[in-house]
């Protein structure tokens, strides 16, 4: 049952009226015109006594006039509780007509009236509603019920639930239950129980608007056995658990009787913990928001039980804001010849990363401050993407921090968890942050494009805010709350696919292409740094061995054929540890590497530079291709058979590939006249296309001139041109379409010993991007026509 109390206009705990006058009214005793007082959140049933707090200005005027006049007011309750100055709409129609007993005034200008309902009134007209709302209502009498027998034992059940309720609620007074007992007429009895019922105020309103008793009784009889099983089941539990919370409290006492003895002993471990927060959070530079935030937790640690659970995880995330550092910066390096030469000692080649720095630096350094760039570098594996980054914090003189992304697929490892999570912990960007200990240090996201996703979000769409210079000064991390500023760190990610990483997060950064070494560079690299380092790991002096530099370009043309130099590091790892067994078992004191040696250590040479020279037959062409771990060379060739003009192919082939032969085949055979090509050749031979290595899928436009090529140079008898490489996409009309990748392919083409390239008109302008020491040795032959590629190609 309910006696909550209620705020203005409502009441504040209704009892019942033991006055004179509890029977109905005469018509002749209600004046014609009484004052209308709209009362909110409640109902008042007749014969119920019940405070009033007054504090609007039409109600105020209301019960003055009443109280001025025969102390008679009509009593409605609205249908919207926020309604503040309600008209005749607003009010239900039916209501109750209360006297007033008495009317204190409160010293802010409200008042507090006690009124006590005498009957059911319905409003048939509102005669004024200014300034204050005024009526014509009729009495309402009740209906007696059709069977008294079923209505007497409906008003027992009635007492006894309500009886049970009372004893159940402990909230509600012991007294209420003898008031229960003393009260005998039915109609009051439940107006009594009607205005206690902890009911919804509709289902109040319908049971005052009920007539009939008998209907009336019912429907008090269902809403007090919801009330009372709703009790019942609350009972049960408070019994059930009762016993816990005894053992709780038992062990609560006994720890605060501990805690008294370590304060009188001088020994509380967590007031001294509390006490070092406060005095970390003095020596602290940090926002103002941080600081509020601070002392608002740290004020509620010292409020808690140190026994409970939320306590540990108070205290962790107070010191996860202490430790991060806020407005830590490092100082920057500015200068730049410097810069430069840690950059170049560090990493041979990679002019446009080492330019990009610089130019940051310079703009840096005049102008003071600026919003860090969102670096991306792209290429294959092992041209040193990630260890530029270690040397790029090294040359700025900031802290270096790296985050693997690949395979990371749950958004929270970006945002954290919240903290009333079990086992929440920040986002990894914080968590980098409280480890490397600087808000501004050089930040590697490796492997960007690795990135997965499931069904706990998408990682890549946190990381749009991380990587925009517009949004990250307030990257918001779930486990704080707060909002860290991100704009001073500088974020280089690391790629092998573009088209892997999301648009729009492709949009946000600034990419560099580092395409790979060529055969020079690696050899200048293997110098530099990866004999010197792998001489070092394997604890070899540099007296000790010697690697000629004829060793070392054997090993980079026969043991390796990639964009990087990871596994030219490996295997000069294996010379190394040659050299450091014959030191170690005391064989020699100083060890030379000779070419000769190398099949002895390295095993067999891995790949041959020449394997088309295997004897000039005609069908075969090399083409060029782009892969994610840098250009290969790529072989088609193309045979004929007796049989009906057919054609095969195989060798694992994408569909682009394959309308690539059929295209070509359709051109050679529509002009097979103007290539001296017999059409009795094509119409009585099969011809077979087959690209080696058929476990490898391949695809793409690439190899369009190189199938027409071998096409071509089969059905003639004619050998391609030695040491030729071609790349390009073919047309019905005989038109040559431009290709991408280029970079890569003119690096795979000299690797592989080709000494002339040919690519599309329209390519020339990226090779003119292509630095001059990349095209040493290469020989570049532009075509637009298929015609020309037949020309040329064809000895």
């Amino acid at each position: 049952m309910d006696n909550r109390g209620f705020d203005d206009d409502q009441d504040l705990f209704p009892f019942i009226g033991t006055e004179e006058g509890d029977e109905e009214m005469n018509a002749a005793e209600v004046p014609t015109i009484v004052p209308v007082l709209a009362l909110r959140n409640s109902i008042l049933f007749p014969t119920i006594v019940i405070p009033i707090n007054i504090g609007r200005d039409q109600s105020i005027k209301a019960i003055n006039k009443a109280q001025e006049t025969d102390k008679w007011v009509a009593v409605f309750s609205q249908r919207d509780l926020k309604e503040e100055n309600p008209s005749g709409d607003d009010l239900y129609e039916v209501g109750t007509l209360a006297r007033i007993l008495k009317m204190l005034r409160m010293p802010d200008g409200s008042l507090t009236a006690v009124l006590r309902g005498r009957q059911r009134i319905r409003r048939k007209a509102l005669t004024q509603t200014e300034p204050f709302l005024a009526g014509e209502v009729e009495l309402l009498n009740y209906i007696p019920p059709t069977d008294p027998l079923t209505f007497q034992a409906t008003i027992d059940s009635v007492r006894h639930s309500a009886g049970r309720a009372v004893e159940l609620s402990p909230n509600i007074p012991t007294e209420a239950k003898m008031m229960l007992d003393n009260i005998d007429m039915p109609s009051h009895l439940l107006n009594f129980i009607s205005s206690n019922l902890n009911a919804e105020m509709n289902v109040k309103q319908e049971i005052l608007e009920t007539a009939d008793l008998g209907t009336k009784a019912n429907r008090v009889l269902t809403q007090l056995q919801q009330e009372l099983h709703i009790l019942e089941i609350r009972d049960q539990i408070e019994n059930k658990t009762r016993g816990d919370i005894e053992e709780q409290q038992r062990q609560y006492f006994l720890n605060q009787q501990m805690k008294a003895i370590q304060e009188e002993l001088g020994d509380n471990p967590n007031r001294e913990a509390v006490e070092q927060l406060e005095k970390r959070a003095l020596e602290k530079q940090w926002p103002e928001e941080v600081e509020k935030v601070f002392t608002r937790e740290i004020t509620r640690l010292k409020r808690m039980n140190p026994q409970v659970a939320e306590y540990s995880v108070q205290l962790s995330y107070l010191e996860m804001l202490l430790d991060l550092p806020w407005q830590d910066y490092t100082e920057d390096n500015f200068n730049l010849k410097a810069v430069a030469k840690v950059l170049d000692e560090d990493h041979y080649g990679l002019e446009k990363v080492k330019d990009r720095i610089l130019s940051h630096l310079a703009v840096l350094k005049l102008k003071g401050d600026m919003k860090a760039p969102i670096l991306l570098l792209l290429g294959p594996p092992g041209v040193g993407k990630t260890s530029l980054g270690k040397s790029v914090a090294e040359a700025l003189g900031r802290k270096y921090v790296r985050m693997s992304l690949g395979g990371l697929h749950d958004e929270s490892e970006i945002r954290g968890h919240r903290k009333t999570y079990i086992g929440a912990m920040p986002g990894r960007i914080v968590q980098s942050l409280k480890k490397v200990g600087s808000a501004n240090p050089v930040f590697i996201l490796d492997e960007i494009d690795k990135v997965g996703q499931s069904h706990r979000g998408d990682p890549s769409s946190a990381l749009l805010e991380v990587l925009d210079p517009e949004q990250n000064t307030t990257f918001h991390d779930n486990y704080l709350d707060l909002d860290v500023d991100l704009s001073k760190v500088m974020f280089i990610a690391t790629a092998n696919n573009f088209s892997a990483i999301q648009p729009a997060l492709r949009d946000r950064m600034e990419i560099i292409n580092l395409s790979g070494y060529s055969a020079e560079e690696k050899l200048e690299i293997a110098k530099r740094h990866l004999v010197p380092r792998q001489r070092k790991d394997h604890g070899i002096k540099a007296k000790q061995v010697k690697i000629p530099v004829a060793t070392l370009k054997a090993v980079i043309s026969g043991y390796t054929r990639e964009s990087g130099v990871r596994s030219l590091n490996r295997q000069v790892g294996g010379l190394m540890r040659y050299a450091a067994k014959q030191i170690a078992m005391e064989n020699a004191e100083k060890v030379e590497i000779k070419p000769e040696l190398l099949e002895e250590i390295l095993g067999p040479v891995k790949f041959e530079r020449e394997p088309y020279r295997v004897g000039k037959l005609p069908g075969i062409a090399v083409g060029l291709a782009w892969t994610q771990v840098g250009g290969e060379i790529l072989y088609v060739e193309a045979s004929l058979s007796p049989g009906k003009g057919g054609l095969t192919q195989t060798g694992n082939l994408g569909q682009v590939m394959k309308e690539s032969a059929i295209t070509a085949r359709s051109f050679l055979k529509a002009n097979a006249e103007e290539f001296d090509i017999d059409m009795d050749r094509i119409k009585e031979n099969d011809i077979h296309i087959h690209v080696p290595e058929g476990a490898t899928p391949k695809d793409g436009p690439s190899a369009g001139i190189t199938m027409l090529s071998a096409m071509a140079s089969a059905y003639t008898g004619r050998p391609i041109k030695p040491y030729l490489a071609m790349s390009g996409e073919i047309t019905l009309r005989g038109r040559v379409l431009p290709v991408g990748g280029i970079k890569e392919k003119l690096l795979a083409s000299r690797r592989a010993g080709m000494k002339t390239v040919m690519l599309s008109r329209k390519n020339e302008k990226n090779v003119r991007e292509i630095e001059e020491r990349y095209l040493k040795g290469l020989k570049i032959h532009y075509v637009d026509t298929m015609r020309e590629v037949l020309e040329f190609a064809l000895s």
